[in-house]
């Protein structure tokens, strides 16, 4: 082997490795709004979150992937560790998939269909293929389906290559003795999980493993334990992604360290036993070569005999998890959402649905609350709404933060506009709970100076307030069953809740002008009526975002425009709501 069989090697690694990167974030990127609906079918049935793990591990080509979007879904709360430790058990099974994909290298025949299920033979294809789908297609589908094929090509390429570049070894003696040596189960074990650890992918180990194969002088016996160590190796990536994290999401990837530890241990004194209680199995092990099939066997029989052993345990190593990370005490208050989460966009998108959902629950419960307190003020309700407003402040530090990092990722268009508009929506539910807080202090400021206003005024501040009330549970429905017709409701009566405000403000210059009514209370009713038209306003926000999402190509003022003057619905919708809400 020369240098340049030297430099070959690593430019096949490097390109193996890369189409491997490209294949995974393409097929993600690509599935990512499938791969999203699995959390919410993720149960403490153990057997549907075990193939939940195998499917995503599947789709995206790593299980170290899957594993470390485990530790920040039980980071951020989105999963518990009892469901934590059934999906990590399927990842480990579904990565198996790659091994049998790379083992298509194998393939011999002279017949056409045979020959053209070799890789080497159709990859050109597909990168063809996957070259005029990226750069002559416009749609964010056909450059993902284009990526995807591409990864793939360049993965197969890479393995072509390193297969090539070590073709030589098979005649130097040092090669073969250092495969021999790898017979020993520790030292078989070591190697696996150091050459996992240091590229964090068992998938790519078991491609280099599979590309030394064609060789021809990794026996059997040799590849066994490497490929136990492999399962050892890839828990880096988890162990290091749980840093920084909470106790769970801990628990997470020790459950994953120790699940890996224990099979490997416990299938290496099964193998190590039977090499030397059935001497017919270690000359066959020792005396027959690995192949790209053989290896690919080897893995899926190891990943899965752990599994039936370790998946009725999960509970043992749940309480395992407990014992090695114990409870402390710690307040557990709303947390940043952990930013693992971004490789995988779709996930990131749910979980920030979910936060938001609840930031918005928190916003209108204080507004009607506020609300309420304009009748039947007490000091209780203040609190809780002032607490609420804390929180949706919190809520918006965390979600404008993490929405702006999570925009900068590669989105797809659907997406890319759904993380705009949430980032627009939680500034305007920020905003509701703050004006509840003002509308709570126009309270307290009537009771604390002894103001009332005039039987009219009052009848006027009701109308009004139901108005309110109404467009907030309009926008509010609108957004949590993502109902555009709905959405197209709210303006009508934005509309006449700010010629609602105009009347009662004309209103009260007339009763002033008449010694009815005095400035003081003028103030607060000032203020009153700005905050409540305000949060209209910002229900028309939301309600905007909404019809934007469901047509991301919309020019939205000109459409409400067009809306106002020409569209029957619409107008009909405005006399409804002027005749519902009028002052007469």
């Amino acid at each position: 082997m020369n240098y340049t069989d030297v430099l070959s090697l690593i430019g096949g690694l490097c390109l193996f490795l890369f189409g491997m990167q490209v294949m995974g974030n393409g097929l993600e990127k690509r599935a990512g709004s499938k791969l999203s609906t699995f959390i919410g079918r993720l149960t403490t049935n153990r057997i549907m979150g075990f193939f939940t793990g195998v499917c995503v591990t599947a789709v995206i080509q790593s299980s170290s992937a899957t594993t470390v979007m485990v530790v920040g879904f039980v980071n951020s709360g989105v999963m518990s560790l009892k469901q934590a430790i059934n999906v990590i058990m399927g990842a480990n099974v579904g990565t198996t998939v790659t091994a049998w994909i790379l083992s298509l290298a194998g393939i011999e025949g002279s017949n056409f269909f045979v020959s053209m299920l070799k890789p080497t033979n159709f990859t050109p294809i597909l990168a063809l293929i996957g070259i005029v789908l990226y750069l002559f297609m416009k749609s964010d589908k056909h450059k993902d389906i284009g990526m995807i094929l591409l990864g793939f090509a360049t993965l197969m390429f890479g393995m072509d290559a390193m297969s090539d570049s070590v073709a030589g070894l098979r005649h130097v003696p040092e090669f073969t003795s250092l495969m021999t040596a790898f017979s020993n189960p520790i030292l078989g074990v070591l190697a696996g999980a150091l050459l996992t650890a240091i590229i964090q992918s068992s998938s790519a180990s078991v491609g280099i493993l599979q590309a030394l194969s064609s060789t021809g002088t990794v026996s059997i016996g040799a590849t066994i334990p490497i490929i136990f160590g492999q399962n050892i190796g890839t828990c880096i990536t988890a162990l290091l992604s749980s840093v920084g994290t909470t106790k769970n999401a801990k628990r997470t990837s020790f459950v994953h360290l120790s699940f890996n530890v224990i099979g490997c241990m416990l299938w290496l004194v099964i193998f190590s036993v039977a090499r030397i209680a059935v001497p017919a199995l270690a000359s066959f092990v020792d005396n027959n070569m690995a192949n790209e099939v053989s290896i690919a066997v080897i893995h899926s029989a190891f990943n899965i005999a752990c599994t039936l052993c370790l998946l009725p345990a999960a509970g043992l190593l749940e309480k395992l998890a407990i014992k090695l990370v114990p409870d402390a005490k710690e307040t557990e208050e709303l947390t940043a959402i952990d930013e693992r989460l971004l490789a995988t966009p779709a996930f990131a998108i749910d979980r920030c649905r979910t936060l938001t959902r609840e930031m918005a629950d928190c916003a209108v419960d204080a507004l009607r609350s506020s609300l309420d307190s304009l009748k039947s003020y007490t000091p209780e309700a203040a609190e809780e709404i002032r607490n609420a407003e804390d929180k949706t402040d919190r809520y918006e530090d965390i979600l404008g933060s993490f929405l702006v990092k999570l925009s900068a990722q590669e989105l797809s268009k659907a997406d890319s506009t759904e993380t705009s508009k949430m980032l627009h929506m939680i500034g305007d539910f920020e905003r509701i709970s703050d004006h509840a807080v003002n509308i709570i202090e126009s309270a307290e400021e009537m009771r604390e100076k002894g103001f009332t206003f005039t039987e009219q005024a009052q009848k006027e501040i009701e109308i009004m307030v139901e108005a309110v009330r109404d467009i907030v549970e309009r926008a509010y429905r609108a957004y949590v069953d993502g109902d555009s017709s709905l959405a197209l409701r709210v303006e009508p009566l934005e509309q006449v809740i700010d010629n609602l405000k105009k009347q009662i403000r004309a209103h009260h210059i007339l009763r002033l002008q008449a010694g009815d009514c005095s400035i003081e209370v003028g103030f607060v009713l000032s203020d009153l009526l700005t905050n409540l038209e305000r949060v209209s306003d910002h229900c028309s926000n939301i309600a905007g975002c909404i019809i934007e999402m469901k047509h991301s190509d919309l020019d939205l003022h000109q459409y409400l425009g067009e809306l106002r003057s020409t569209d029957e619905n619409f107008l009909r919708e405005y006399e409804e709501m002027q005749k519902k809400y009028s002052l007469a």
